[in-house]
């Protein structure tokens, strides 16, 4: 592969962190009080609730509503840990599946509102990528420890 400037694997390293910063500033910019004393997850209940599949609607019944605070700090946790786990290259597989999950869950959850769907759909493009072209392979701690070779 030819690519200017830097090597290709380099290029996805820098997609990989990109990735990586943009988790983080999905855990940055929530206000941490109210998103902990559940303004988030009231948020997503309010949206879950006029949800057009049945299968939405009772899911988030069964598994968030009955613990919003424990589903909170879960969501919120995830994004930091994607975020750190991209940055640095560390457990990078994991959390290129875990983001794809992660994000499959915020699309399914936003069917119907178009704007959100472009930023889930881009970022769960660059997980595919990163994951099935081995980002991890340069500029990271999985490469220095020699895992995932």
């Amino acid at each position: 592969m030819d690519t200017i400037w830097l090597t290709g694997a380099e290029w996805l390293a820098v997609l990989r962190v990109g990735l990586g910063l943009w988790w983080l500033e999905s855990w940055r910019h929530k206000d941490k009080k109210k998103w902990f004393e559940g303004g988030g997850i009231t948020w997503a209940a309010g949206i879950a609730a006029k949800h057009r599949w049945n299968v939405v609607r009772g899911g988030f019944d069964v598994v968030v509503a009955p613990r919003p605070r424990t589903m909170a700090y879960v969501v919120a946790y995830a994004e930091l840990a994607l975020g750190l786990g991209l940055i640095l290259g560390f457990l990078t597989p994991v959390a290129l599946v875990a983001g794809m999950l992660l994000n499959l869950i915020y699309f399914v959850l936003m069917i119907h509102d178009w704007a959100e769907q472009g930023q889930n759909s881009m970022m769960a493009l660059i997980s595919v990528v990163g994951l099935f072209a081995m980002s991890w392979q340069t500029w990271s701690l999985d490469d220095a420890l020699g895992l995932f070779q």
